[in-house]
């Protein structure tokens, strides 16, 4: 008895399995992920709501066929595209978003497919691009907040920027962001997806725009170093004046101590050739005769004197040896 049971038990079992694998490969059974959505045909028209549950699924087979779409968010990179600004400035505009698809079976009707989608994107993303760049000015596009002029305003400094940086700015280019995302979003149901998040990744000029942004950027480099070399020479000069100035202090003060101490000195001399002459003219007069001697008479000297020459009196009291 326990055995017919255990083996009519497996019996079902086995034929439970089979009809599962038939099932499946007839396609009467199917699997939603978590990640995926489902519009159902039936001999290409739509056949009930999507299906947006995940787990184990039923269609009918062979006739019926499941439309797998993303239910996560998907991205969309555009093409720059060369956009003219309202000061007649081209600039190369590259922007980027976020989609998903929030109803499958419009998105199925309209659409088909993502690349469908990402096709249609391209035409609502940069014709609302295209208009909000036209219709504002490059610094518009270009910078955020008034913050590099306030702080030149603020901070009082002399410094050297562009024309176009000090320009104030009523629409920055995150509102533009969000101008360009609003106006996408209302375009974006009728195809069953909705735009999440919109973002200008990179905004450059055309070439020919860019080599003279270029050379207005190199010649106000070179004004700032000019400026800057000029206070510096300015600087220079001062330092080289003051540093002569006190040179000069310095000199003249050395001078007159120098003069004071060899006025003394002379004045210390005189009076001690005074003292010895005092004590003993002759001696003192014989020891100047003898230095002068000494400095004007060397072995190559020739002398032509008189005998009656101060010079020659002591000469003449020699006698030899």
């Amino acid at each position: 008895m326990k055995e017919g049971t255990l083996g009519t038990v497996l019996g079902i079992v086995a034929v439970l399995f089979f009809v599962v694998i038939a099932a499946f490969a007839s396609g009467a059974l199917f699997i939603v992920d978590e990640t995926k959505q489902v519009v159902i045909t039936q001999f290409g028209k739509p056949v009930g709501k999507p299906i947006v549950l995940s787990g184990l699924h039923f269609k009918t087979p062979f006739i019926q066929t499941a439309h797998y779409f993303e239910k996560r968010l998907l991205a969309w990179d555009g093409e720059p595209n060369q956009i003219p600004t309202k000061d007649k400035k081209y600039i190369w505009v590259d922007a980027t978003a976020r989609w998903k698809i929030v109803d499958a079976l419009k998105f199925l009707q309209s659409m088909g497919n993502e690349i469908g989608a990402q096709s249609r994107l391209d035409d609502i993303i940069n014709s609302a691009t295209r208009d909000a760049i036209t219709g504002h000015l490059l610094v518009e596009a270009v910078r955020n907040t008034n913050r590099i002029l306030e702080s030149k305003v603020e901070e009082g400094e002399d410094v050297i920027v562009s024309e176009e940086a000090l320009e104030r700015i009523g629409v920055g280019r995150q509102d533009l962001a969000r101008a360009i995302l609003d106006k996408a979003k209302i375009l974006a149901p009728q195809y069953g997806i909705e735009i999440i998040d919109m973002r200008i990744k990179r905004v450059n000029y055309v070439e020919n725009v860019r080599n003279k942004v270029y050379d207005r950027m190199t010649a106000e480099r070179k004004r700032a170093a000019e400026k800057y070399r000029s206070e510096g020479h300015g600087k220079s000069a001062e330092i080289e004046g003051q540093v002569g100035k006190e040179l000069k202090l310095i000199t003249s003060e050395a001078y007159r101590q120098a003069q004071g101490l060899m006025g003394k000195a002379d004045a210390e001399t005189t009076a001690i050739y005074a003292q010895a002459y005092s004590q003993d003219p002759e001696f003192y007069s014989f020891l100047k005769t003898l230095q002068t001697y000494q400095k004007t008479i060397d072995e190559n000297s020739v002398v032509i004197l008189t005998t009656d020459s101060d010079y020659y009196q002591y000469l003449k009291t020699l006698s030899p040896q």
